[in-house]
């Protein structure tokens, strides 16, 4: 059976990934996650300018950790990332986490990534979908499992 469960091999936050991220994030009692975060040169795509594709992992981990902390087993379904201004190598960060809301069949998140003057970097929206009906963790699971299928409209309505 699917599982989405943390690995300490994970690339966006796993301690053991020899090559990863490495990020810490940090429940808050309304379930929002955290983490302070600065990239090195590593994650350069173009010189000087962190690569897009690490910013939205950054910000696709913060938003699955949200969902986790609320005892969702769900895997990401839909992720869109809107970059307002380029991430430098060596610049700290505040990355954030959410749920925005929770229904029966999809959990929809936000996440930002932040400098630390307050400009707000880039921000993601997506949806989760639980692995399977009673994916709570702790409950066995059951149905069909994650289907991406399930999401409603066409690719530009479900943003």
């Amino acid at each position: 059976m699917l599982r989405a469960e943390t690995q300490a091999a994970c690339v966006a936050c796993g301690p053991e990934h020899p090559h990863g991220l490495r990020i810490k994030y940090e429940t808050a009692l309304d379930g929002s996650v955290t983490a302070c975060w600065i990239p090195t040169k590593g994650w350069e795509g173009f010189r000087g300018i962190v690569h897009g594709g690490i910013l939205g992992t950054v910000l696709d981990e913060a938003m699955s950790k949200a969902v986790e902390s609320s005892g969702l087993e769900a895997l990401t379904a839909d992720l869109h990332v809107r970059f307002r201004h380029h991430v430098v190598p060596g610049e700290s960060l505040e990355i954030r986490g959410w749920i925005v809301e929770r229904a029966s069949r999809l959990t929809r998140a936000e996440a930002t990534l932040t400098s630390s003057d307050g400009v707000e970097r880039a921000h993601a929206w997506a949806k989760f979908l639980p692995l399977s009906k009673g994916a709570e963790r702790g409950q066995p699971g059951q149905g069909r499992g994650f289907d991406s299928t399930r999401l409603e409209g066409t690719p530009k309505e479900r943003i």
